[in-house]
This record gives C-alpha cells, sequence and structure tokens, in this order.
C-alpha cells in the first residue's frame, strides 16, 4: 500500500484493483455485521475458509466478509456471486454441503433459500426477494458486497473518487452549491438542509473550523447508522473530507457509541488505510488540502444525538445541551464553526458528488430528495434495514418489503422518529414518508426507526413505554424535560394500572404544551409525542383505561384476567403444570378453573393452551364468570382431535 499523490495515480490503482479482480470469479459474500455475528457468521466463516482450503479451492473461490445486507432476522446471510444465490439462516453444519453441492455442483440448496410465505414459491436470487426487491438502495447497496476492512474493496467500485472530483474540478463554493441543489437534508432527525448549515460555516469569520460525525445512535430497535460504519466506514470517511474541503475544516471527529464496538475497529482501521493511501493527513491526493480524523466513543447518553451535548461531551465535559443563541455551524465545538451530520448524511455526499444534484432529486417528494434508510422493526414478517426513496408509502414499506403482519394479526400502529416520534394508524398507511409529510401526521422522520404495532398493542402502553425511556434519558438540566416527563410517566403509569382519574388527559396535555414551549433542546421538546400522537389518534384507548377501567388490547396486566372457557377446555392438564403460581386446578377428564386470588397474570396459560383449543380467554373491564362447582367439572363430550 503505497501513498497516492493525484488524481492519475488514484485512477491507476482503480485499474489495478479491478484488472485483478474477475467479475466471473465465484465469490462467497457472508454478511458479518453485528446481527450476523449475535447469530454465528464468525463461525461459519472460519468453516468456510477451512474447506475451501481443504477442497484446494482457494484459486478459483474468494469469500467476502462484507456489513450488514439489510434481512437481518435471516442470518447468517450468504450469497454466491456471480449467481447472486441467497441462503438464508447458514449454519457451521451447511458449510461442506454449500462447498461440496453449490460451489462445485452448481446445485442449489432448496432449504436454504427463501421461501415465500403466502406462495410459498423458492427464490433464489437476492435481487427477487421482496423484501430487496422493492428497495432502492443506493447508499447501503455497497454493503453487502464489500469488505469493510480492506480499502481496495471501495476502491474497486470506485472509491474515494468523488473526493478527487471535488479537490480538482470544484471549488469549496460549488461543492456546497451541488449539495444544496440536491436539497439534502440531514437523516439525523432534524432534516435540516445540510448545504445551508455548511454555508454557514463557510462564511464564518473564524479560521478554525470542525466537522463532525455523529453516530451517537440511541433510538430503540435503530441500528442504522452503526450497520453504515460497520459495512462501509470509507464512505462516511469520504463524505466527510470532502465537506471538510467545502467548509474549510482540517480537523474532524467521528462520535460513536461505546455500545457499537464493530463499528468503532472498523472505522479505526478504515482511518489508517486512508491515512497510508493518502486519503487524510497532510496534502491529501497532493492537492494541497490537509485534514485529520480521530474518533471519541462516547459514554451512551441518549441526549449526546442532540447537537450541543455531543459537542459538550467532544469537550470532555458531561454531555448536556445548552442554549442555541447561535446556531453550532456558527458556534459550536469549542466555541468554533462546527458542521455535524450523522453518518447517513454524511455517506450521501460521495454519491451526489459523483453523480450530480440532478440524479439525486430523481427520488424522493418536493421538499424530501433522496432515499432514506430505516430500521423496520416490531409485529411485522420481515425486520432489519430497508432502504426506500423518499415518497414510498408507509403501506409500500409495510407491507411489501416488510411482509405484512404475522399471524394473521390485523395492524394498528407504527411509530417513525424514535421515541421521540409518532404513532401513526391504519388511516395513515398511504401517507407518503417524508420529512414534511410526517412532522404533518403528527410524526417525525427522527433518524430512521420504524416500529410496526399489531391489535394486540396497548397505545397507552406504548406512550406510556417511550415516556419512561425519555425520562431515564434526561440530562436533567432543564425543569420541564426532569420533571414535566417525571410527572407524565406517574400519571400514563396509573393509567395503565387502572388508576386513571378524570382530568388526567388535560393535565399530559398541559405538560405537554409546558415541555414543547420551555425544554432547552430538542429531547424535550419532542419527548411528549408519543402522547400527543396516541391521543390524537387512540383517544377511545385512552378514555377505556379511565372511565371503564378496560384495556381494549388486552393486554395492561392490572387490568385483564384470565380465564378458562368451560366449553373449551379439553382437561390436558398442560396450563395447569405450566402455572408458576399453582393457580390452575384440575385433572384428567375435569375441566380447569383459575384460581383469581393466585393468578400473578403471567400469561402463561395464555401461551401453552394449544390453538386448536383455544381455551384461555383474555377478560378486561368485565367481571369474571363465577367458576364451575367441583361437582360439575367432569368432561363428558369428546375431544376436537379425537
Amino acid at each position: 500500500m503505497s501513498r497516492i499523490h493525484s488524481p492519475e495515480e488514484l485512477e491507476n490503482i482503480w485499474k489495478r484493483i479491478q484488472s485483478e479482480r474477475d467479475p466471473r470469479k465465484t465469490c462467497i459474500s457472508l454478511c458479518s455485521g453485528s446481527a450476523c455475528h449475535a447469530s454465528g457468521s464468525r463461525e461459519v466463516a472460519r468453516l468456510l475458509i477451512e474447506e475451501i482450503e481443504r477442497q484446494g479451492l482457494r484459486q478459483t473461490v474468494d469469500i467476502r466478509r462484507t456489513g450488514c445486507h439489510g434481512f437481518c432476522e435471516r442470518g447468517p446471510i450468504i450469497v454466491i456471486h456471480p449467481d447472486e444465490i441467497c441462503y438464508f439462516h447458514v449454519q457451521p453444519e451447511d458449510v461442506p454441503e454449500i462447498i461440496s453441492k453449490t460451489i462445485l455442483g452448481k446445485e442449489v440448496i432448496d432449504r436454504l433459500v427463501y421461501t415465500d410465505p403466502e406462495t410459498r414459491e423458492k427464490i433464489i436470487r437476492e435481487s427477487e426477494i421482496p423484501f430487496y426487491k422493492f428497495q432502492v438502495r443506493t447508499v447501503f447497496g455497497s454493503n453487502g458486497s464489500i469488505d469493510p476492512k480492506n480499502i481496495d474493496d471501495y476502491l474497486a467500485i470506485g472509491g474515494y473518487g468523488a473526493l478527487a472530483k471535488a479537490l480538482f474540478t470544484m471549488s469549496p463554493e460549488q461543492v456546497i452549491e451541488e449539495v444544496k441543489k440536491a436539497n439534502l437534508r440531514g437523516r439525523g432527525g432534524g432534516g435540516f438542509p445540510a448545504g445551508r448549515k455548511w454555508e454557514g460555516s463557510r462564511k464564518a469569520p473564524d479560521p478554525i473550523k470542525y466537522v463532525i460525525v455523529n453516530a451517537d445512535e440511541g433510538d430503540p430497535g435503530a441500528y442504522m447508522d452503526r450497520s453504515l460504519l460497520e459495512g462501509n466506514p470509507h464512505a462516511v470517511l469520504e463524505g466527510l473530507i470532502i465537506g471538510a474541503y467545502a467548509v474549510g475544516a482540517h480537523e474532524g471527529y467521528i462520535y460513536v457509541r461505546q455500545e457499537y464496538p464493530l463499528a468503532v475497529e472498523n472505522v479505526n482501521q478504515a482511518i489508517r488505510q486512508a491515512e497510508e493511501y493518502g486519503f487524510l493527513g497532510k496534502d491529501i491526493l497532493g492537492s494541497g488540502f490537509d485534514f485529520v480524523v480521530k474518533v471519541h466513543r462516547g459514554a451512551g447518553a441518549f441526549v449526546c444525538g442532540e447537537s450541543t451535548a455531543l459537542m459538550t461531551a467532544l469537550e470532555g465535559r458531561v454531555g448536556e445541551p445548552r442554549p442555541k443563541y447561535i446556531r453550532s455551524n456558527i458556534k459550536g465545538l469549542w466555541g468554533r464553526p462546527s458542521v455535524l451530520n450523522n453518518v447517513e448524511t454524511w455517506a450521501n455526499v460521495p454519491l451526489i458528488i459523483n453523480h450530480g444534484a440532478d440524479w439525486f432529486i430523481q427520488f424522493g417528494t418536493e421538499g424530501s430528495k433522496g432515499t432514506k434508510i430505516f430500521s423496520l422493526v416490531g409485529k411485522i414478517v420481515n425486520t432489519g434495514l430497508v432502504e426506500v426513496p423518499m415518497g414510498m408509502t408507509l403501506r409500500d414499506i409495510i407491507f411489501k418489503i416488510g411482509g405484512g403482519i404475522p399471524n394473521g394479526k390485523r395492524f394498528k400502529a407504527v411509530q417513525t422518529g424514535g421515541p421521540s416520534g409518532g404513532c401513526l394508524p391504519e388511516s395513515h398507511l398511504d401517507l407518503p414518508v417524508g420529512f414534511d409529510e410526517l412532522t404533518q401526521a403528527g410524526s417525525m422522520m427522527g433518524s430512521g426507526g420504524m416500529i410496526v404495532m399489531d391489535e394486540d398493542t396497548c397505545m397507552v402502553d406504548v406512550a406510556r413505554y417511550f415516556i419512561e425511556f425519555l425520562t431515564d434519558e434526561s440530562c436533567g438540566k432543564c425543569v420541564p424535560c426532569r420533571e414535566g416527563l417525571r410527572q407524565m410517566l406517574k400519571i400514563l403509569t396509573r393509567i395503565t394500572q387502572g388508576k386513571g382519574r378524570e382530568g388526567d388527559i388535560e393535565l399530559l396535555e398541559e405538560l405537554s404544551e409546558t415541555a414543547i414551549e420551555a425544554s432547552l433542546c430538542a429531547l424535550g421538546k419532542s419527548a411528549p409525542n408519543p402522547f400527543l400522537s396516541t391521543l390524537k389518534y387512540f383517544r377511545d384507548e385512552y378514555e377505556a383505561h379511565i372511565l371503564e377501567k378496560r384495556c381494549p388490547a388486552l393486554y395492561c396486566k392490572e387490568l385483564i384476567a384470565y380465564y378458562i372457557d368451560p366449553e373449551k377446555c379439553q382437561a390436558c392438564m398442560i396450563c395447569g403444570r405450566k402455572c408458576p403460581a399453582g393457580a390452575i386446578s384440575g385433572a384428567k377428564g375435569k375441566i380447569h378453573v383459575i384460581d383469581q386470588t393466585l393468578c400473578t397474570k403471567c400469561g402463561t396459560c395464555f401461551e401453552v393452551c394449544p390453538t386448536r383449543f383455544g381455551a384461555i380467554r383474555k377478560l378486561s373491564g368485565v367481571p369474571v364468570p363465577d367458576p364451575i362447582p367441583e361437582e360439575n367439572r367432569t368432561i363428558i363430550r369428546k375431544r376436537p382431535e379425537q
């Protein structure tokens, strides 16, 4: 690896690397992101290497350990190129068969390919699987094809070409204008136009400026930034260097969560490799531009995702927000002009410079251009990371890509924007996804979390859960957030326990208004969103909890009871054996009965009762029927299976 001193040398490196790679050569791409690591991809990789060596295939078969492929619930994932054969749930014991049958015998292993849950059709190629088929992967697409620990893989797809183009054919002002023309809005949650932010820093009189990557991704269920840093760190670095050139910064920081060890490892290695090639350091590519990057590991405080709190933490102080009398792009880190964007925003920059703003704006709505990566989780068939063009409807994301709701349940709501976002009901499924559209509906884009809920979800408890999270994560610096959220949590908890009182809804609304108007930072100002959106669309559930002491979703523990329907009980004795409280009486041939004074409402009986019987019922807001007297419990009817 030698230092590159000019765009011409970079072009020669591309040609050399590409000439050394035969696109017809068999390549096994193994997902090695955190999710697949957790399900055993490391052992699969070890055995693949051993088996290829044992079979003498090292010269004819490559193994590439890539970043996240997105379909995380199906990991470990293997894609065999050039035929694009995709295998899911690959286990170590599958490796010899993959090598012998697929690599050597050109035979597809049916049990490892995707099976359409509706048609039962086997789909072999990754691009034809519905989860991938309806996505537009401009930012995330390379994750599944390059080794994040090998800079040559990034160079093989034209990596750092956008940097060379910016440094040698564009002025800083032209770079900013291109980003402005693309209307790239911050993917970290605020949606502020990146070009305008950069322009403000560029024009600031202070000669010392900074650029910062916000990888403090703390939303429950969200891991888009982590996966990009793990799988394609050079794209983020390239965008950061271009941004630094545009604003006139010579020092940058990557603020990443302590809980992201693989992302930290990969980005640190990427920085070292970029320095060796000359993409970082002094006189980058012979342009005279100098730039260095440092990685800072955050302590895991959710509030540090807020720009001023993050900068305060970078300065070595407690991560607390500060008033924005002057925007941080004018006076930020150490009082200097500082441009802060999240991982996904920076990763979009090389694409805009390479392909142009006109290419970028072909995707999206009038106010939201490009694509967006979402973490699609919750009560949905296909969970994972998806990248879609702005403007795709919630319905298409959830049902075309996500596969709909499992177990025949009905869709109830989708929560977007992380814990400070809002919950949107079925009537909003045809809403196009965009910054402005989601905000107008009472939610927000946020960093891209998308949690799907089914009919068994209690929306009052959802609000309670997210307010509890935000209460714990509040830095406590300002009273409206610190005390307001604490009081909201007390009231919501009381409501879910069946202790709600008339006037609670109005009090929650008043507390919400105060937090929105008077909180210091965006965490406090947006924290009431889970309550306000669920109240707006599911007010009847709040009223049922308070006025009727009933949970319509049959979820809130203190408001439900379990009852064995004597007409359906088959005396199989499973529930009695599994009940941890010993609350179920009955014997073989005797209808079972739950002693309500002993029942802890753990739900074990409901879970273990065979679905063909369905004898356990949840009740809420109605009295539990009197138990059948002992002498009348004998079952004389035939069981359904007889």
